[in-house]
């Protein structure tokens, strides 16, 4: 093959291939490269090749095929085990693992054939020296297929006595397969114990945490433990995705969304890999594929969405209802063809049990949003004969509509139901119709006009003047607002006569009192100009029209005050002419007041036993409060709304005060609780069918305050998902960079250097057009961080220049001097970089004393003084890095290194105590040195001085904040850390010989990346 003339070719060209995602394309060159090895006539070529197919194999959805490499590598082992090196001969026993987990994967190998393995497997370990762990591991795994639990038992227990050994698998892999076990038996808690230290970050490696994670998220779930379970499902599906050898871990995920509710996302997960319905490679994991597929079609059918069409495997389209039928055929077939080679039904009867487990909790919501969310099922109708006859659905009615209770329209709306075809009396009819006006809005009012005419009719003309003032006011709501005002003045007129000479009563008086207050109320916010209301009202001024409201209002109180009793509607009508005030007090500026009185309204509705309506009276308060700076009432009024809103509460409204929250415990850092309710506004957004507007509010905040937390994957996850709804028109372009930013920051921690960088670069592209530049140089300067991360040294270098251009622009010296330094490192990757890596050093020094000298008072000055000794410090490692590349330029390189270092503990020193650990630092590097240039008691006298430092600063101080102490450190733990290096260059400066001090540095060369 064309490159690959020898062993060292053969081997970079491995390793390249080892690098790339899982996949039909490394798997084809893996293939390509055995061939190249057979033409080197070099036995340990072949060796090493077919050790990489294996790997590969292992690792791909073509696993059946690690059989033929492995047997060939074991016939070479048997043949002339000579030709294999140390580590050829420990992979080749380690891969006798793969291949036992593998035979266990093919139903077509038989179960002799894979106890014979088993014991060839333990005769070769033996021999080998090894300890019988990893065999008692693979027993173990043999007996659990079949089902054989006593087993599966002994062979675990003695996995665990045994000692462990170079055969033994990874903490983290053998911590995952233990407590699959213990989950297996039901022994939930042990499960997640076991798994703790992976879940943790304790141990890790190529494929973990990533199939703890999905294994934890069904018995998280057993337990009530949801808000683990999804961070273990968002923080997992992103570590799976790309790995195309993990569909059993891929799968729980699905089966996770198939149990929480969240059956839109597990189609969307379905959809992202679609060879995976197909691929055979692997029979067990496309049977616990097929499995979940199956419960999750089961789920939609069960919700009456059977017909939906769905992702499947490719050829066809495919519905719910059929692919169930299809993935449940397969997959039996499957289980089928294990059972049958193990002799037992064990496969079978958990296939069977997993396609039918239902829902250990309710729905889950994840804080990602999934396209086309799936409908609750829809409730089960009552039996006919158990409805209700006509006259107990009027007296039900009556009841809720005298009591203000929830529901009463709809229960006057059952009435109508049952009363078509029966002759009703005239009051009967006047309730129906002045009900279901109610539910109507602006286009009630003749509905009301209505209603009217039947109370008049029906001997009660208090009510039928309330209809008409509803009339009126339905009106005023429509924008008709001169006419609402003239048509409430004749009914208020009337009602009041006929009160007087006891007409009518007490209720019907206080209803048009207040239908001609709301009315004037109306009429008052109109007349503030131009809002959703319509336009300003001609007529009287401002000044007028809000007297004549507030006039109006208290009447309303004068009218029941004192006079409520145990009248509820009599209450509500104090509670809201209380409010009321509290809107007038809004528009004439006086928050304060208005507080006061939305709080008086609140809580007399309340008292009344109607805490429904004081919902809305409190989201106000809490909007005044938060903007007179009362965040403690702000607080106080929205946890009070949810909690008086209960199941009443819309999705819109529960969607809105869960994210006015969150706003108001992010402000003060409780950002634990604030995702919580992130979390909770954008499942109510969804239910509400604001997905794209409210819930990309609530999606943007929930992935900032998971990024608060250190909660970068999950973060990640949730950002993304509300990236593609935010948009500069609805959520304002600044929305849309915090967002691009906060991603950024993720995909940096995540090691996910070039997606950051485009993130940081599109984020930099939007502010590049704002007045104030500031967030358009920091993003640049990231971009240019990601970028060089990435190994994209030209697309950063660029990145950084733009990044500096707008520092000078700003006025920002200190971002200028970062963004050159961070050049000069990107200078010296480069080849006969140190010149230019010298030149930008040189600016940067430049650029600190210039501020430094221009410095408008003494802590500007100090900080550019800081800046300045980073600057010298970074520029001696840089010549110290560049030495070390050799030659006949290194010593006095290295010269010039020692004086910068040198240079810069002085300036550090200038600043005391505050930058001891800074100054330390770069001391203790010249020490080192100077153990190079062989300048011994110069580096002796350097540690002496480090430790005496230290002798008089007993951990106290806090020292700078340069890159030499590592962020994170306690000031206790930097003083133990400096203590530690400085008696270590001591030991070393004081031995006769010649020591290798490159290996004994303990202060690294850190690219500048502020």
């Amino acid at each position: 093959m064309s490159g690959i003339t020898d062993l060292g070719a053969l081997r970079e060209a491995m390793a390249e291939n080892a690098g790339r995602p899982e996949g039909p394309a490394r798997t084809a060159r893996a293939e390509e490269l055995l061939a190249a090895a057979e033409q080197l006539d070099e036995p340990l070529a072949v060796i090493e090749a077919l050790g990489h197919q294996v790997k590969v194999y292992n690792y791909s959805s073509e696993k059946g095929k690690v059989f033929v490499p492995f047997a060939r590598l074991l016939r070479l082992w048997d043949e002339r085990p000579e030709d294999f090196d140390e580590f050829e001969a420990h992979s080749l026993h380690w891969v006798f693992k793969w291949v036992s987990s593998g035979m266990l994967d093919q139903p077509d190998v038989p179960l002799a054939s894979i106890e014979g393995w088993l014991g060839e497997m333990e005769r070769r370990y033996r021999l080998a020296g090894y300890s019988e762990g990893a065999v008692r591991s693979a027993e173990h795994s043999v007996a659990a297929h079949v089902g054989d639990v006593a087993r599966a038992e002994r062979a675990y227990a003695a996995w665990l006595a045994a000692d462990r050994d170079a055969m033994s698998d990874c903490h983290a892999c053998e911590l995952h397969t233990r407590g699959w076990w213990q989950a297996e038996l039901g022994r939930d808690e042990e499960a997640l114990e076991l798994w703790r230290p992976v879940l943790e970050g304790r141990y890790a490696c190529a494929h973990e945490p990533h199939t703890v994670l999905a294994s934890s998220l069904l018995p998280l779930l057993r337990l009530g433990r949801g808000e683990e379970a999804r961070a273990n499902h968002l923080r997992g599906v992103r570590l799976v995705r790309a790995m195309e050898s993990m569909r059993g871990a891929y799968a729980e995920h699905v089966e996770f969304c198939a149990l929480t509710g969240n059956e839109a996302r597990g189609l969307e997960l379905l959809a992202e890999r679609p060879a995976y319905f197909t691929d055979d490679g692997q029979p067990q994991s496309r049977l616990d594929f097929l499995s979940v597929v199956t419960l999750l079609m089961d789920r939609l059918t069960g919700l009456g969405l059977g017909d939906r069409r769905v992702p499947g495997p490719a050829g066809r389209e495919w519905t719910a209802r059929e692919l169930a039928a299809h993935a449940r055929a397969e997959a039996l077939a499957l289980a089928a063809r294990f059972d049958e080679r193990n002799g037992t039904a064990h496969v079978g009867e958990r296939t069977r049990a997993r396609m039918a487990r239902k829902p250990p909790a309710d729905r889950l919501p994840l804080g990602v949003r999934s396209a086309g969310p799936v409908p609750a099922p829809p409730p089960v109708p009552a039996p006919v004969a158990a409805q209700p006859d006509l006259p107990a659905l009027l007296a039900e009615a009556r009841r809720l509509s005298d009591h203000l209770r929830p529901h009463a329209v709809e229960a006057w709306a059952a009435v109508a139901r049952a009363a078509e075809g029966v002759e009703l009396d005239p009051r009967d009819l006047a309730e129906i119709a002045d009900h279901e006006a109610m539910g109507l809005g602006p286009a009630g009012a003749a509905l009301f006009e209505r209603a009217a005419g039947l109370y008049a009719e029906a001997g009660d003309p208090g009510e039928a003047l309330a209809a008409r003032t509803r009339a009126a006011y339905v009106r005023a709501l429509g924008g008709d607002i001169a006419s609402a005002v003239a048509a409430v003045q004749g009914p208020y007129e009337e009602v009041l006569a006929l009160y007087a000479d006891g007409g009518t009563g007490l209720r019907q008086t206080a209803a048009v009192l207040m239908g001609r207050a709301r009315v004037l109320l109306r009429r008052a916010h109109a007349a503030e100009g131009p809002a959703d209301e319509g336009p300003a009202t001609e007529g009287p001024g401002a000044e007028a029209v809000h007297g004549a409201a507030e006039a109006a209002v208290r009447e309303v109180l004068a009218l029941v005050d004192g006079r409520t009793g145990q009248d509820v509607r009599l209450a509500a009508r104090a509670a809201e002419a209380q409010a009321m005030l509290a809107e007038l007090a809004g528009l004439r500026g006086d928050l304060a007041a208005a507080v006061e009185l939305f709080a008086r309204g609140a809580a007399a509705f309340v008292a009344a036993g109607l805490p429904w309506f004081a919902v809305e009276y409190e989201a106000r308060l809490a909007s005044l409060a938060h903007h007179l700076g009362d965040m403690a009432e702000a607080e106080r009024a929205v946890r009070a709304a949810l909690e008086h809103g209960g199941a009443q509460l819309e999705a819109p409204g529960r969607a809105q005060l869960h994210l006015q929250l969150a706003e108001l415990l992010g402000g003060r850092d409780e950002v634990v609780e604030a995702a919580q309710h992130a979390l909770e506004a954008a499942h109510w957004a969804d239910e509400a069918g604001e997905s794209a507007t409210l819930g990309a509010w609530a999606r943007q905040q929930l992935g900032g305050f998971l990024l608060r937390q250190g909660r970068w994957a999950e973060a990640a996850e949730v950002l993304e998902s509300a990236l593609p709804d935010l948009s500069a028109e609805t959520h304002g372009d600044g929305a849309v960079v915090q967002t691009m930013w906060w991603l950024g920051d993720c995909l940096s921690e995540l090691g996910e250097h070039r997606a950051a960088a485009e993130r940081r670069l599109q984020a930099a592209e939007i502010a590049r057009t704002w007045p104030e530049q500031q967030d358009h140089a920091t993003l640049a300067h990231l971009a240019g961080e990601s970028l060089g991360e990435a190994g994209l040294a030209a697309e950063a270098e660029r990145a950084y220049t733009r990044a500096g251009d707008l520092w000078r622009a700003l006025g920002d010296p200190q971002g200028l001097v970062r963004s050159l330094r961070a050049r000069a490192w990107l200078a010296l990757r480069t080849q006969d970089g140190t010149a230019a890596a010298r030149r930008l050093m040189a600016e940067a020094l430049r650029e600190c004393e210039t501020a430094r000298d221009a410095a408008a008072d003494e802590e500007s000055r100090q900080e550019f003084v800081e800046e300045l000794g980073h600057t010298h410090r970074q520029f001696g490692d840089l010549l110290a890095r560049s030495a070390a590349e050799g030659g006949a330029d290194a010593p006095p390189l290295l010269e010039e290194a020692l004086a910068r270092l040198l240079r810069s503990a002085e300036v550090f020193a200038s600043l005391g105590d505050g930058a001891l650990h800074s100054r330390t630092a770069a001391e203790l590097t010249a020490g080192w040195l100077e153990i190079e240039l062989g300048h011994r008691t110069e580096a002796r006298a350097r540690a002496r001085a480090v430790l005496a430092a230290y002798g008089s600063h007993g951990g106290t101080d806090a020292g700078g904040t340069g890159r030499a102490e590592p962020a994170g450190d306690t000031a206790g733990e930097a003083v133990r850390a400096r203590r530690a290096e400085a008696e270590h260059l001591l030991r070393v400066a004081a031995e006769d010989r010649d020591s290798p001090v490159a290996e004994d540095r303990d202060s690294p060369v850190a690219e500048d990346r502020d």
